[in-house]
């Protein structure tokens, strides 16, 4: 009897112990299925798109009339955000693809540009056109050697994981369809982007794709140990491995794994080579039931900032999902804030621990900065803005503009009715330059 007992329990542990084999296997194929579509996904949209960007420079060429070009190169700029969002979304990381996002940016500042100016009285120069025309051929070259890449991922039935692992395996793959393909138009953008350089293309160019222009120097594997330890108040039984990013990168990285016992979480970080900078830090732990207001867990955010030499601070948006509280800080000076200086947070609502940071944003726009006086009174600011709104907040701030230029600007917060509404207004020129409603979050929690 006492056997036939054993056997039993033994039977029910062996049942309970593969059907949670099968969950945590199911659970994992679906997450590689969402990631495989969503990584499809943005590269079809993004063959798609190069398509159409293709064609609408095409059409400008063939436009003369403000009515009609004005709305066309506006397009053309729409497409480049679409496609440099796209190509952000792919597993591309540390293939180095900047010279074709600097390719895009570049159609996009100078379609933007030449959009928003008063065509009728300053039309397009045969430069411009010559300009133009330069995109159109090299936009087909593009367009061309992306449809071989889909050819084969249709073809050979190629899955992006599979990118996603040959990087983990080797941090220089070789022998991948996805991966060669790539490579290829890369090399092909250098050579046209180097042969044709043209003012009118780099003369506004803000580099912030990489952290490459950080300051310092470079620090040792053992470092990096060291800074996460200090950084994440680490227990010193907690379990540290470290890879470092591949070489031919100009903003390598540490990768950090961290197993540490006290929370049984584990924890991933990375930190730049280049002057040991923390970029970001994923803790996995799991969160309890939540025990203190966005308000507290916004103070505790802003104390682990002052603790790791982010100084002056400031909090901008907090917003709550279930028990973690994400925030945004941003650097104030001389009463400015300074909105692409931004660090974003991640709090538990259980014990007010950081689970989550990102900083980099903050590392590539910062900088010892001169502010310059506003060539506007905040009243003539304020004059541009819809009386419908009820201005509740006013200060100075410095934003990135669609040109991914740093411009001084008029902050307001106003509210129409139940909305809330951030409005940035030129401070040089009364332009509006930004216009945001903003979530105002209601708590709810026991």
């Amino acid at each position: 009897m006492i056997k036939e007992a054993a056997i039993g329990v033994l039977a029910i542990g062996l049942i309970g112990t593969s059907y949670w084999g099968y969950t945590e296997h199911k659970a994992k194929n679906e997450i590689n299925i969402q990631a495989e579509n969503n990584y499809q996904r943005a590269f079809h949209e993004l063959t798609y798109e190069l398509d159409l960007l293709h064609d609408k420079i095409g059409d400008t060429l063939a436009m003369k009339s403000k009515s009609s070009l004005s709305p066309a190169l506006v397009e053309v700029w729409g497409l480049t955000s679409q496609a440099r969002s796209n190509v952000g979304q792919l597993p591309l990381r540390l293939l180095p693809v900047n010279k074709t996002e600097e390719f895009l940016t570049n159609i996009g500042d100078f379609s933007y540009r030449t959009a928003v100016r008063d065509l009728d009285k300053e039309p397009l120069t045969q430069n411009e056109y010559a300009t133009l025309q330069k995109l159109y051929d090299n936009s087909a070259e593009i367009q061309g050697e992306i449809r071989k890449v889909q050819h084969m991922v249709f073809e050979n039935k190629l899955r992006w994981m599979d990118v996603e692992l040959a990087y983990a395996k080797d941090q220089n793959p070789k022998n991948n369809v996805i991966i060669d393909g790539f490579k290829t138009v890369e090399r092909n953008v250098m050579t046209y982007s180097d042969a044709n350089a043209d003012p009118s293309l780099t003369n506004y160019k803000v580099n912030r794709a990489n952290l490459s222009n950080v300051k310092g120097e470079k620090i040792t594997t053992e470092q990096a140990k060291d800074i996460a330890k200090k950084f994440l108040e680490l227990n010193s039984t907690a379990q540290i491995k470290v890879d470092l990013t591949g070489e031919k990168l100009a903003d390598r990285y540490y990768s950090l794994e961290i197993k540490e016992p006290k929370t049984n979480s584990e924890i991933y970080m990375d930190i730049t080579e280049k002057g040991g900078y923390p970029v970001w830090v994923i803790d996995s732990r799991n969160i309890k039931a939540q025990k203190i207001d966005l308000n507290q867990a916004s103070i505790n955010g802003l104390k682990f900032l002052e603790r790791n030499k982010f100084s002056n601070m400031e909090l901008t948006e907090s917003s709550q999902y279930d028990t973690i509280g994400v925030f945004t800080y941003v650097t104030k000076q001389d009463g400015v804030r300074i909105y692409p200086e931004s660090v974003t947070m991640k709090i538990a609502l259980d014990d007010g621990s950081t689970v989550g940071f990102s900083s980099k944003n903050y590392l590539a726009a910062y900088t010892k900065r001169t502010i310059p006086k506003p060539k506007i009174s905040v009243e003539e600011a304020r004059n541009s803005i819809s009386s419908n709104l009820k201005i509740m907040e006013e200060r100075q701030a410095i934003i990135l503009n669609k040109l991914n230029q740093e411009v001084l600007c008029y902050e307001f917060v106003g509210t129409r009715g139940n909305d809330t509404y951030q409005i940035f207004v030129n401070a040089d020129t009364g332009v509006e330059e930004q216009i945001k409603k903003l979530n105002v979050l209601v708590e709810n929690y026991d």
